[in-house]
């Protein structure tokens, strides 16, 4: 094992290698735990040794998200506009339940890399070749929002409510009390929380965004573009 580690020490520093690393790490220990020191300890480098191949931390991040990029199937050759669509959104999420880190590393993004221009270029792209117009594929752009790249950001945020069951600490009295409230004071939010069946294996991030949730929303976009392509739909 020792013999492996000084052999991969001795392979040259690179961009990518320093990359791939960093979105290994980030895999075992979340992104909060990630560093420039810690990423050098991994690569059996001087932290000073990552600097010539990404200027900061804030580079690095975008460096992983195109990384992520790189993960996610191109646009299906020859197959209908919303077949591609979908195919590709859906590559996306998988790569998305790879990396668990990558969604808010994505959200706080500030600036695009050429990879993800072109990722967003190729999207584009599906729909002008499916015959929409530019005027209708700007405002599906605008809609389809972060489902491209494979979550929602939601509206209802479950996540405290799964947090809870996970806390021993927590007892059945305190949840029914909880329960409670929110029957009398919220009873709508209540009886749809009742009805939900959510899938936590499939959730990018927090929030009902399952997979079920998911695939309803895309597939209801996508119909909804499909009618409003078929009428020459114009925003002027």
């Amino acid at each position: 094992m020792t013999q492996l580690a000084e052999a991969a020490r001795r392979v040259p520093l690179n961009r990518g290698r320093v990359l791939d690393a960093a979105v290994t790490l980030a895999d075992e220990v979340g992104i909060e735990a990630l560093s420039m020191r810690r990423l050098a300890q991994e690569l059996g480098v001087v932290p000073m040794a990552l600097y010539k191949h990404v200027a900061n931390k804030e580079e690095l991040l975008d460096g992983m998200v195109d990384t992520l990029v790189s993960e996610i199937d191109p646009p299906a050759a020859d197959a209908p506009w919303k077949t591609a669509v979908r195919l590709r959104v859906l590559s996306a999420r998988r790569a998305l339940l790879r990396h668990p880190w990558a969604r808010p590393v994505i959200e706080t993004r500030t600036t695009a890399t050429p990879a993800v221009l072109g990722y967003m270029d190729a999207f584009v792209g599906m729909f002008l070749a499916g015959g929409l117009s530019v005027d209708l594929t700007h405002h599906v752009m605008h809609a389809l929002g972060s489902r491209m790249w494979g979550f929602t950001q939601e509206v209802f945020d479950d996540s405290a409510g799964r947090d809870a069951n996970e806390h021993p600490t927590i007892t059945v009295e305190a949840r029914a009390a909880m329960a409670r409230h929110m029957a009398g004071s919220y009873p709508n939010l209540f009886r749809i929380a009742l009805a939900a069946a959510h899938d936590d294996e499939s959730v990018v991030g927090n929030g009902c965004d399952d997979q079920f949730e998911f695939e309803f929303a895309l597939d209801l976009l996508l119909d909804g573009f499909e009618r409003l392509h078929e009428r020459n739909w114009t925003s002027k």
